[in-house]
């Protein structure tokens, strides 16, 4: 997956891979510049794709990719509290993994645990063609 995320919003973002299992997904995103908003914080648009993307991931995890395809259906985000920098953590966690639809909790906090954002991602899991 690492090698896939080449070239993508992944790469741009600096999200690393941390942790990768059937029941959770651990990634980080560096905060700075390049994931800011206008007013110099986490832009909430930068957290929802790291939630995105985690959510994604974990489903990749539980499919056959030879035979299916994991896409976001549906994503809600709160934010929480507001970062200006240093690193961000998302984990993922199953609510749901069905056949057709897996749902994920993810959770962004920071360096000393605060809670930045919480979402909640549905993912379609669609026949390959």
């Amino acid at each position: 997956m690492k090698e896939r995320s080449q070239n993508t919003a992944i790469r741009t973002l600096g999200i690393e891979f941390m942790e990768l299992t059937p029941d959770r997904v651990v990634m980080t995103m560096p905060v700075g510049p390049a994931s800011h908003q206008p007013a110099g914080i986490l832009h909430g648009g930068a957290s929802v794709l790291l939630a995105e993307t985690a959510a994604s991931i974990a489903s990749e995890i539980n499919i056959d990719k030879q035979k299916y395809a994991a896409v976001g259906l549906e994503i809600n985000a709160n934010h929480l509290k507001s970062k200006r920098d240093g690193i961000v953590t998302a984990v993922a966690t199953p609510l749901h993994k069905g056949r057709k639809t897996m749902v994920w909790d993810i959770k962004i906090s920071d360096e000393d645990n605060h809670m930045i954002c919480i979402s909640r991602c549905t993912v379609a899991i669609i026949d390959k063609r």
